[in-house]
């Protein structure tokens, strides 16, 4: 038990650090290449900060942990909410642009609201099990590909201004983005087999560990890029940084390992975590939509709501 609780902690210092290089080389390529800080925020840092919860989908399907899949993605998304945006708003106000409220924001709950029909077959068919088969991933990646769709509109119509701030070379980007990459892979190993093995000498279910420990670990990096963000005052970068977090949980963390490895059978999560997931979606449109930004005030709604939850997962 201690050797995998150790092999668990240095999993997460691995994904952490990986995502931390990813990203660091990602934003490097898109700086070269004149990419403004919105577009950045939604596709390279939320792509990159969503990579170790990807690559923790995958070994999870392959392994036959098909809850901690779930846990993961259910987990990171309630977490990337009511927890990092609730944490990063005590640090100041954060200013949502018009764009994500009438954009960005309903795509978040459009894919959140289909990934939770899709979970809860049981709702519409009583003789029914809950399952998530390979059908469901294809219809979560054609609305992962509307998102797409519009990431192109935006590189058509907003280019980067010019700036003094210094970034990484071309060379160098791309050394970070390799060396990332290895890592989260590495880091996604030690994670699942670490967090399973500990689950069963426990007697704990997959579904507590996935929504706690692995959601947690592998939303750590989204939290660190958030708050550093917004001390930075690039609140286009946190917000981003969150909603396309959540939008690429759901199409290709979710969608991808599906489409490619086949369903989950047997579904063993509870429908207060699929409706916490639409609650922390619906009150982040709401919140924005109020008055374009998301106060300190309402950030300490999201951690409430958050502290609750938790409790329940835990002690109930």
């Amino acid at each position: 038990m201690f050797l995998q609780t150790v092999l668990l902690i240095i999993g997460f210092v691995v994904l952490i650090k990986g995502a931390d290089f990813f990203v660091d080389g990602a934003s490097g390529i898109a700086a070269n290449f004149k990419v403004s800080k919105i577009l950045i925020g939604l596709t390279i840092v939320a792509f990159g900060t969503s990579a170790p919860e990807f690559a923790v989908s995958v070994k999870s399907l392959i392994s036959g942990s098909g809850d901690i899949v779930l846990g993961n993605v259910i987990g990171s998304n309630i977490l990337n909410i009511l927890l990092i945006l609730g944490v990063s708003s005590l640090f100041h106000s954060l200013n949502v642009k018009n764009t994500t409220v009438k954009k960005e924001l309903p795509i978040t709950m459009m894919i959140t609201t289909a990934f939770a029909v899709m979970l809860s077959d049981n709702v519409f068919d009583k003789a029914t099990m809950n399952s998530f088969t390979r059908g469901d991933g294809i219809v979560l990646l054609l609305f992962f590909g509307v998102f797409m769709y519009y990431l192109i509109t935006l590189t058509r119509n907003k280019i980067n201004d010019d700036s003094d701030e210094k970034v990484l070379s071309m060379k160098k980007s791309f050394l970070f983005t390799i060396v990332g990459l290895i890592g989260i892979i590495l880091g996604s190993n030690f994670v699942v087999d670490s967090a399973t093995f500990i689950a069963k000498a426990m007697g704990v279910s997959e579904r507590m560990i996935s929504l706690t420990i692995i959601a947690l670990g592998t939303s750590l990096p989204e939290l660190v890029t958030s708050v550093t963000a917004t001390r930075k005052g690039e609140y286009d970068i946190a917000i981003g940084n969150v909603v396309g977090s959540n939008i690429f949980n759901i199409g290709m963390v979710i969608g991808v390992p599906i489409t490619i490895f086949g369903g989950i059978g047997i579904i063993a999560f509870s429908y207060i975590d699929l409706l916490v997931m639409l609650i922390s979606a619906i009150l982040l449109f709401m919140f924005s939509f109020n008055d374009y930004k998301i106060s300190r005030k309402e950030g300490i709604i999201f951690l409430m709501l958050f502290t609750v939850y938790y409790s329940y997962v835990i002690f109930a």
